[in-house]
């Protein structure tokens, strides 16, 4: 009986792995499918830059933050953007549909953005960048100051001179690693409790407890979107070349208005970033909050009105 017992259980357990390994491949199988429905591809000097667009008007380039791609810039746009403007939302390199190429710094991907934006017919945009997004949208704003209309910067990554020493990630390093192997482990835990990654993006639970229900999308759209991680993987390991001292960022050269928005209790960016790039900005609005994490959560209403104010600001310079 004991014998028999104890292959029934091994019996169940493959069927179990069986069931979850096939739930996995159709999950993947339709994300990938999501994936390549939404994308643009378009040939650049540095390689192919994958993209997805939406809305009408005057047009902004959504750059995302690290571990995300043209997937997640359309989160930042329809989050933070007003109604009437045309968003393009490229992945950086290395991450879904855009290449690695030998010259990764962010000097280089602002060009291939420039590039990509002729192929489109795009002369003059506004920039709206997230953490990681914002070292090659500076970049972008010093190489390409005529065809910049304007940045938004949230949440703002360090870059050359500064360095990530201030940096405290909000889980362990290990973690990261380990969710980020492969697209198993990170798939099983959003199939069983999503919320348990809030903490990865900085959304604590006494931030999470006052979210608006808009913001709690944004969230849970923001953990989603990491899957699948083994297209990302190239772009999580560049994510460095921000802070390489071989390409460092002046930003007093930067002549465009700017906007920066940031909370001093982020935990993945340091406040001091954006501190350091609003002073040395001239005239630069700077608008920073005592709490809400790397997502501004709590404040993104009122973020929306500012940059509603600001686009409108500067739609005529």
């Amino acid at each position: 009986m004991r014998r028999r017992a104890r292959w029934l259980i091994l019996l169940a357990l493959a069927l179990g792995a069986g069931a979850v390994g096939l739930a996995h491949q159709r999950d993947m199988r339709a994300i990938h499918a999501r994936l390549a429905a939404e994308a643009r591809v378009v040939e650049t000097g540095f390689g192919p830059v994958a993209f997805a667009e939406g809305g009408t008007g005057a047009p902004v380039l959504a750059i995302h933050g690290a571990g995300g791609g043209y997937d997640q810039g359309p989160l930042l746009a329809r989050a933070f953007l007003p109604e009437g403007y045309r968003w393009i939302a490229p992945s950086r390199f290395g991450y879904p549909g855009s290449s690695l190429p030998a010259d990764h710094s962010t000097a280089a991907q602002a060009d291939a953005f420039a590039e990509m934006l002729d192929s489109i017919g795009i002369e003059r945009v506004t920039l709206l960048a997230m953490s990681g997004g914002v070292p090659p949208a500076l970049q972008f704003a010093l190489r390409h100051p005529d065809r910049t209309q304007a940045l938004i910067l949230l949440s703002l990554a360090p870059y050359a001179p500064l360095t990530a020493e201030e940096q405290e990630l909000p889980v362990p390093l290990w973690l990261y690693e380990t969710l980020f192997a492969t697209d198993l482990p990170l798939w099983m835990v959003l199939r069983l409790s999503p919320r348990a990654l809030a903490p990865m993006f900085d959304a604590r639970p006494e931030l999470t407890a006052q979210m608006t229900a808009r913001e709690a999308t944004f969230l849970d759209a923001m953990i989603a979107a990491f899957l699948p991680v083994t297209v990302r993987r190239g772009g999580l390991a560049n994510e460095g070349a921000a802070i390489d001292p071989a390409h460092p960022i002046d930003p007093a050269a930067i002549t465009a208005p700017v906007l920066i928005l940031h909370t001093r209790d982020d935990r993945i960016t340091p406040f001091s970033t954006a501190a350091f790039t609003a002073e040395h900005i001239p005239g630069t609005e700077f608008l920073g909050f005592e709490t809400g994490g790397h997502l501004l959560l709590g404040h993104h209403a009122e973020v929306r009105q500012r940059i509603a104010d600001f686009l409108a600001d500067t739609s005529s310079l």
